[in-house]
């Protein structure tokens, strides 16, 4: 695996948590909607630290960028991307992964696992393919909901919010489980259905997926 040395062009803030950097693409660089990498900082002691990221730009774009949520609860790699500028190094190799877009269906994503499904829909929207997607995205409280206004404007009434962790939420309230997937899913059959978030979200959805009908060879996740 070939690995490269990028620099930090721009970060913005996303939400309380979570940050976009723009970063330069290495010359000939490519990657499908979906895919990752392992980046780590170039700073002494955390060069050897590699973490995976999704790519949120589009392939076309001049510039590579990575939304991503930081941590700062404990001495990890986004608690140092938080405090990292523009004109500081990372180092990336080569792009991977198993999520890419295989047709319609159902985007399900957990917190930051709504990251490999940003690029997708960026990817979707430029071509103006959003047809019958839906998302569905769980948080933990609203303020949590990474790009909303983006997503609302790509995906409008096929977008559904659901919070954990606040009462006064106007979206749906609760945890993603079988009943809350039978009410806000008309259709199972002959769609896929992606999945991205924590462990055990993950588990969750998988088998309340599983419970309603729909085969795993629907599914696309990260194995």
């Amino acid at each position: 695996m070939e690995n490269f040395k990028v620099k930090i062009l721009d970060k913005k803030q996303v939400t309380h948590d979570t940050f976009a950097f723009q970063m330069e693409k290495p010359k000939g660089y490519s990657f499908v909607p979906g895919q990752a990498t392992e980046l780590s900082l170039l700073k002494e002691g955390w060069a050897e630290e590699k973490r995976p990221f999704t790519f949120t730009s589009l392939p076309s774009d001049p510039n590579l960028e990575f939304t991503i949520k930081t941590y700062t609860d404990h001495e990890g790699v986004t608690k140092r991307l938080r405090e990292a500028v523009p004109g500081d190094s990372v180092e990336i190799g080569d792009a991977w992964g198993a999520i890419s877009y295989k047709g319609e269906g159902v985007f399900i994503a957990g917190g930051a696992g709504i990251t490999p499904f940003i690029s997708i829909f960026r990817d979707l929207r430029q071509k103006n393919q959003i047809g019958n997607n839906e998302l569905i995205f769980a948080n933990r409280t609203n303020d949590d909901i990474i790009l909303f206004e983006e997503l609302k404007s790509i995906l409008g009434h096929k977008f559904h919010n659901i919070i954990e962790k606040q009462a006064d939420t106007a979206y749906d309230q609760g945890r993603i489980d079988k009943a809350y997937l039978e009410k806000k899913i008309t259709n199972f059959e002959n769609r896929h259905f992606y999945l991205c978030g924590p462990e055990g979200f993950m588990a969750a959805v998988e088998k309340a997926l599983g419970e309603l009908g729909v085969k795993p060879d629907s599914l696309v996740f990260e194995k």
